[in-house]
């Protein structure tokens, strides 16, 4: 039989739609071409599959090889799909005793020159979108244990070529090994910088529990080495523990990304912190093949974005629909894809260029303009969809060391988050920052003399009415922790003190 087809995957986003890879072998001068709107490392696969089937003991057939990847419409990338190729190939010359047309199950893997099959990027994905479930997915060893982690697959895990036609020719047939989650193996303990670390700055470390408890957005102002570095690292040891969802969902998009997927940080929050000289592709995600940028990779953890004013202005405001939103679309020429971005967004800056202004030793030399127009490099809209916004003072020294060793272990704190979010994912099915509008408002009770309270302030401080909902859940969130079911007039005005009026 000359023509043989196999399934494989393409990589679109977290989306893998399936391709036919058809391989036919026909008369003429021998060749070697590549159809179906390949890419250069595509194309380039034709030189690693000769190689491969030379080095791992196969004929290569001297005919004219045609290699369909169908549909035709859809761009190709990457190396993955070598080994579907070789297979193909291997089945159409009759080197693998079968005279079936289609081959069972689906492929991936990139082959080495020697036809050894090496990990490609973006299997998670895959695996959880493919094929029947009586349908097994062949693929390098090295991406096993990031397969693992979808329940139900039937995967087939290879280390080289040779192996792959093995399975085939029926000579030593691989048993495909069911996943049942997370194939159990030890994992380091990754450390989480505790809150008992640091010394004063309760109105910081009061922010920090109340955003952690409602999913609120949270900017800290103050001089340099007051602490909100420290601050923002310890969040995520006191966020709840992921579940299996969001875990998945945070593995899928390091699967897909540059980085790729550890599988050390299986259920461990993200931190993402980039450099202020970091782009807007790189912050919001890009590229000619749209990749996940750093709010997709602290989907589900949290997103720190210190010295706020030095990134670029232009920057900084990309970041408005998705925080509302919680996923974003990246549109090019050739391909838009969407990736979800529910982060918790933690953000630091100076209350000016030097850092010092307000400051009892009188270090700031900069004038009361230009500490305006250094903090005006945040836009008015940013900054109101921020829910929690706190001036920071410098320590003394004499309260540094009276607080020492007597601070709140973050345990103990995690614990009261936790049961904070229990109570609003009863009334809400979300965290009061990310429940519907509509939902909320149903949901949301509230004193009379709380709802009169907030009144004057809207019209005191001239709040705007995105800032008006977003003391509510504030507030909602003040009262879940102190577990309370009604909001009072003290949630309000606690809410009210983490909203400045101008940064």
């Amino acid at each position: 039989m000359s023509l043989a087809r196999l399934q494989s995957r393409a990589g679109y986003g977290l989306e893998t739609p399936r391709v036919s890879v058809e391989v036919h072998l026909s008369g003429g001068l021998p060749s070697f071409s590549i159809v179906g709107l390949p890419e250069v490392a595509v194309r380039e696969s034709r030189e690693r599959v000769r190689s491969a089937l030379l080095n791992s003991g196969f004929d290569f057939p001297a005919r004219r090889i045609t290699v369909n990847l169908a549909p035709a419409d859809l761009p190709k990338q990457g190396g993955r799909f070598d080994l579907p190729i070789a297979l193909g190939i291997l089945s159409a010359s009759g080197q693998l005793g079968k005279t079936a047309v289609d081959l069972p199950g689906e492929f991936i893997g990139e082959l080495g020159l020697g036809g050894e099959l090496r990990a490609v990027p973006g299997v998670l994905p895959i695996v959880l979108q493919a094929g029947k479930p009586n349908d097994f997915l062949m693929l390098p060893r090295e991406n096993f244990y990031e397969a693992s982690l979808a329940e139900g697959a039937r995967l087939l895990p290879c280390d080289h070529l040779a192996e792959c036609a093995t399975h085939f020719r029926s000579d030593t047939v691989i048993d495909p090994c069911p996943s049942k989650g997370l194939v159990a193996r030890p994992h380091p303990e990754v450390h989480c910088p505790d809150l008992s670390e640091i010394s004063g700055q309760h109105l910081g470390r009061r922010a920090l529990e109340i955003s952690a408890a409602g999913g609120h957005s949270l900017l800290m102002i103050g001089p340099p080495g007051c602490g909100k570095t420290m601050l923002a690292e310890r969040l995520p040891g006191i966020l709840p523990d992921m579940s299996e969802t969001e875990a998945l969902d945070s593995a899928m998009i390091h699967s897909v990304s540059s980085l790729g997927f550890d599988i050390d940080r299986w259920k461990v929050r993200p931190f993402r912190a980039p450099h202020h000289s970091a782009s807007a592709a790189a912050l919001i995600g890009g590229g000619r093949n749209p990749q996940p940028g750093e709010i997709s990779l602290a989907h589900n953890g949290v997103l720190f974005l210190d010295e706020l004013p030095e990134f670029q202005r232009q920057t900084l405001d990309q970041l408005r629909e998705p925080l509302e939103s919680g996923f974003i679309s990246i549109s090019r020429v050739n391909a838009s894809v969407r990736y979800p971005c529910q982060f918790q967004w933690i953000s630091a800056m100076n209350p000016c260029r030097c850092g010092f202004e307000g400051d009892p030793s009188g270090r700031c030399r900069c004038t009361a303009e230009e500490a305006r127009r250094y903090r005006q490099k945040i836009s008015g809209p940013l900054q109101d969809r921020i829910g929690l916004q706190v001036r920071l003072s410098a320590i003394d020294p004499k309260e540094l060391k009276q607080s020492r060793g007597s601070a709140e272990h973050s345990r103990t704190v995690k614990q009261r988050v936790i049961n904070a979010r229990t109570r609003q994912l009863d009334r809400l099915g979300a965290t009061n920052a990310r429940a519907h509008q509509a939902r909320f408002e149903a949901r949301l009770m509230l004193e009379q003399s709380a709802d009169r309270f907030l009144d004057k302030a809207m019209a005191a401080l001239a709040i705007s009415a995105r800032g008006y909902y977003l003391i509510l859940r504030v507030a909602q969130t003040i009262a879940d922790l102190g577990g309370v079911d009604r909001v009072q007039d003290d949630h309000i005005a606690e809410a009210l003190q983490y909203r400045l009026p101008e940064i």
